[in-house]
């Protein structure tokens, strides 16, 4: 089976499972349940394996750790921590391993101890099972969801373990880790999809965080994303990397996320893949609360909320800050002081990508177009894409990309992609970017950045600044590239027009002849053209 059509079978297997048993929680709450379980199986999974590993090198007689065959000094040293830190493998005590969760969960459902007293519950197994490994792991300090008592959904949770507990962790091209790894970005996605606007909070569709990283190729350095979400920019960095050969210690990534939920998911998402990262102390606001106030990027990757107003971001502390090189953003709309934020966290020679809408491209209310017009002239606009519509989950306000570049490789140089006809729809309501199409756009990319002709009417244009003053510093794609010829149509622009024209003035002619014809018909009968016209 190949790995695409395993991938996709444990899909619908583990969702439709998990549908049945979701019942009367509502996916924001089930969401956690759900999620949490797999956080818990992959960190017992992977801490079960440094331990067999262990195991087998206490027992080789060839291995530095050799121990021989006392039994108990094995078993004694298997429980010694710094085996599984020092490979960045967080310690999971006895009892949070799954395999003591699988054990035990059962038990407790109506059943009672001689005395009477009743065994602790499955969502009580499961809390301490969370509270124990948050307390041996400082980086997981606050970031659980240890509910799961409250919830009394104790059969329900049973059945959710022996169902993860079926999740294949063998595939002959996957990891374990990205076999679970998958999942969890799988199940994120179907959960934004269920919750609609509050679900899009948290997740990016991933064909755009893939379109964007392919673009930013960020390799070696520092990566920011502060509106992070669940961290999705992150994962398909380190994909990319990997792909390519690279080293994912060669990148350090920071984050900031306001919600505190999401910050969470983000921080488990982390954990899933054994990245290092640093979110900042809490979750906070981006604007007023900086958890990395010194940070200057190599790469900058987000998808900010869409027009956020007065109430969902500014605040008077903001007034003069030092962030709002270009301007100061109106405080009606925060899509260029997220831009801004960017552009003050990179790096002398960092780019940036991120998602807007596309008003921003356009927009003349409160300044917007004299920081615009800033922007583009300080030649920090590498590139435009114009997405397609119903990409996004959440919304269908229209966006675009943005890539910034504080060191572009074409001077005074942007390139103008309309991709709206881009993609395929895979239900009713949701688009996706296919693979050739993000490899269209990024090997078009990569050439204009080596300098070569890329302009294809109707879909690529590289425009001059100068191009662009001429357009009153407006960006959108469509004013650029022109329109798509008919692919079609092979006859040439002057010849066609010629013999529309022909047909043109034959038509009139025939209307002449027409227009004879009926003023002496109705003249025959008394009446004149001018008359009938009287009672229209």
């Amino acid at each position: 089976m190949s790995e695409k059509e395993f991938l996709y079978n444990l899909e619908r297997k583990l969702w439709k499972s998990a549908e049945k048993l979701r019942s009367s929680l509502d996916p924001s709450i089930y969401k956690h349940v759900v999620l949490g379980l797999i956080f818990l199986k992959y960190v017992s999974d992977a801490f079960e394996s440094r331990r067999k590993e262990l195991e087998n090198e206490f027992r080789n007689p060839d291995s530095e750790l050799y121990l021989g065959d006392d039994e108990e000094l094995i078993k004694e040293e298997l429980e010694v921590k710094d085996y599984y830190t020092e490979k960045n493998i967080f310690w999971v005590p006895e009892i949070a391993r799954w395999k003591y969760i699988q054990e035990n969960i059962r038990l407790s459902i109506g059943a009672k101890l001689p005395d009477g007293r009743e065994f602790k519950s499955a969502g009580k197994l499961i809390d301490d099972a969370l509270t124990a490994i948050e307390k041996e792991n400082p980086k997981l300090k606050r970031v659980l969801n240890k509910d799961y008592a409250r919830l009394q959904i104790d059969t329900k949770l049973a059945d959710l373990v022996d169902l993860i507990s079926t999740i294949p962790f063998e595939h002959e091209s996957l990891k374990a880790k990205d076999i679970l790894g998958h999942v969890y970005e799988y199940f994120l996605g179907q959960f934004a999809s269920k919750e609609g606007k509050r679900g899009g909070q948290f997740y990016t569709p991933k064909s755009i965080v893939n379109l964007i990283v392919e673009i930013i190729k960020p390799f070696k350095g520092k990566v920011y994303d502060p509106a992070m979400g669940s961290g999705g920019f992150f994962v398909s960095s380190e994909k990319f990397i990997e792909a390519h050969g690279g080293k994912i210690e060669d990148i350090s990534i920071y984050g900031q996320e306001s919600n505190p939920t999401t910050w969470r998911l983000a921080i488990m998402n982390m954990v899933i893949r054994g990245l290092d990262f640093n979110f900042g102390k809490e979750p906070a606001d981006t604007f007023t609360k900086d958890q990395h106030p010194d940070l200057r990027a190599d790469f900058v990757l987000a998808n900010p909320p869409f027009n956020q107003k007065e109430e969902d971001w500014w605040h008077p502390s903001l007034e003069n800050d030092k962030r709002w090189v270009y301007g100061t953003p109106p405080k009606g709309n925060a899509n260029f002081a997220w831009m801004q934020h960017m552009l003050y966290h990179t790096s002398p020679n960092g780019v940036v990508g991120l998602v807007l809408a596309n008003g921003s491209l356009s927009s003349t209310t409160g300044g917007e177009d004299e920081i615009r017009k800033n922007i583009i002239e300080a030649d920090l606009v590498e590139a435009i894409i114009a997405l397609p519509d119903k990409l996004f989950t959440n919304t269908q306000i229209p966006a675009s990309i943005w890539i910034l570049n504080k060191n572009k490789s074409q001077k005074n140089k942007t390139l103008f992609i309309d991709a709206r006809d881009f993609g395929e729809m895979i239900d009713r309501k949701q688009r996706i970017l296919r693979d050739s199409d993000i490899k269209e756009i990024v090997d078009t990319f990569d050439r204009f950045r080596k300098g070569e002709d890329v302009d294809k009417k109707g879909v690529y244009k590289v425009a001059t600044t100068d191009d662009i003053r001429k357009e009153n510093y407006i960006l959108t794609p469509g004013r650029y590239v022109g329109i798509k010829d008919d692919e079609t149509d092979s006859i040439p622009f002057n010849e066609k027009m010629q013999e529309l024209t022909k047909k043109l003035s034959t038509e009139l002619e025939k209307n002449k002849e027409l227009e004879k014809l009926l003023r002496h018909n109705l003249g025959e009968l008394g009446f004149k053209l001018g008359d009938i016209n009287e009672y229209k």
